[in-house]
């Protein structure tokens, strides 16, 4: 691997960030999201001073032996870029960490993923479990809350600070929150972090849901404690895969299931 090397997600790569459920290191997903196909080597290291050179080398050679990135094909034009870019720079190392800033705050990025949480569940003969659902699109919100309910979860939905904070406060305490990262009083990232805080909410699962979503926010979701993050629009099972996996529900080998035809025989 060298400084100039630039690499590409590959089909696989793609499926891992966007299939709803992944096995990798939170090390391994920082480093993955980063990857655009752009970035050399070096200006994905320089925007990661916290991590030691080997370890970045290694992180990233560990996704080359899984097929999950590969070495992109040289881009002319975007080499000549480069070479104008760290001309102009003071120094080389900061002009490769403000590409790399610049790269983060792109909008338009994609993903579904989502880690596991402990040990696979069991429920008991009965169990219901309970989940909160905040985003103040009332649309999706009640889409959402179908799917769920469908999965056996009772679900309780809120779109707003106050709605919030009334729905955190009532019993039982839910088993899973989808949370809007945008709200029109209140700021989810914030959410989280006094969620992560509560001594009665700090454990419960958190799955961050977006649109319009970047690489920087991705990333602060995960760093901040969310398990999950998904961006709109999304595929419904994707979700549900995401929804199973930070439960620690076994997959649901069943099919699809057709939410209007399952209305239409109730």
């Amino acid at each position: 691997m060298q400084d100039n090397d630039i690499y590409t997600l590959t089909p696989r790569g793609q499926q891992e960030l966007r299939g709803g459920e992944t096995t990798l290191s939170p090390a391994q997903i920082e480093v993955l999201i980063r990857i655009d196909g752009i970035l050399s080597f070096a200006q994905i290291q320089a925007g990661m001073p916290q991590v030691s050179s080997e370890a970045f080398a290694k992180t990233l050679k560990g996704l080359l032996d899984r097929r999950l990135i590969e070495a992109a094909e040289a881009d002319p034009f975007a080499d000549q870029f480069k070479t104008q870019l760290n001309t102009l720079a003071l120094t080389q190392a900061a002009a490769e960490a403000d590409s790399g800033a610049v790269s983060l705050r792109k909008t338009g990025y994609y993903v579904s993923i989502a880690r596991p949480r402990g040990t696979a569940r069991t429920l008991a003969t009965g169990e219901v479990l309970s989940a909160i659902v905040v985003d103040d699109e009332p649309t999706l919100a009640k889409f959402i809350q179908s799917y769920l309910a469908f999965e056996g979860f009772n679900v309780r939905l809120a779109g707003n600070r106050a709605e919030v904070i009334a729905e955190f406060r009532k019993a039982p305490a839910p088993d899973l929150i989808l949370l809007d990262v945008m709200l029109p009083d209140a700021d989810g990232f914030d959410i989280l972090l006094r969620l992560r805080q509560h001594p009665a909410l700090k454990n419960v699962p958190v799955i961050m849901l977006t649109g319009k979503a970047t690489r920087e926010s991705v990333l602060k979701g995960l760093a901040s404690g969310a398990d999950g993050y998904i961006t709109k629009p999304f595929e419904p099972d994707a979700l549900m895969r995401a929804v199973r996996t930070v439960v620690g529900l076994p997959e649901d080998t069943s099919a699809p299931r057709d939410l209007w035809a399952d209305k239409e025989k109730r």
